[in-house]
């Protein structure tokens, strides 16, 4: 979706309509659907910032010049990095995976340095808690030795 509204210049309701319109019927679940969506709509919603991140950590390298795989997978991983509560490290390594599927091995190692360095300033500005699923029906048991 990113690639599409990034070459095809569209709004991001277009976008993600024609791409489900087009990829038809799937075996995917509601949920990943959701996941999929919000992702791509946010992450467009907020290039100006991803952008402005990326271009920190881009030393002579402007966002038009690079290729258009590559910066969409950059902007998705700051995207997670800022607003979800996926772990960065797990962000980067799954933008390696889909950089190594859909670019070539000298962008993977370029993506893996943005980010990595991105990573760090975010880690010394706010450090990420482990993130765990919050479930409706948990409750949280007092720590052992501890009366109720």
């Amino acid at each position: 979706m990113l690639f599409a509204a990034d070459v095809a210049e569209m709004p991001a309701d277009d976008v993600v309509r024609s791409y489900w319109a087009e990829l038809g019927e799937t075996d995917l679940d509601l949920t990943a659907r959701e996941f999929a969506t919000r992702l791509a709509s946010r992450t467009l919603s907020n290039l100006e910032l991803l952008d402005e991140r990326i271009r920190s950590r881009a030393e002579h390298w402007r966002i038009s010049r690079m290729a258009v795989v590559d910066r969409n997978i950059l902007r998705l991983a700051v995207y997670e990095f800022l607003y979800e509560p996926t772990p960065r490290t797990v962000a980067i390594n799954e933008a390696l995976e889909i950089a190594r599927r859909f670019s070539t091995y000298e962008a993977t190692q370029f993506i893996n340095g943005i980010l990595d360095a991105i990573k760090r300033d975010l880690d010394e500005q706010q450090p990420q808690r482990n993130v765990q699923p919050e479930s409706e029906e948990t409750e949280s048991e007092p720590p052992a030795g501890e009366d109720e």
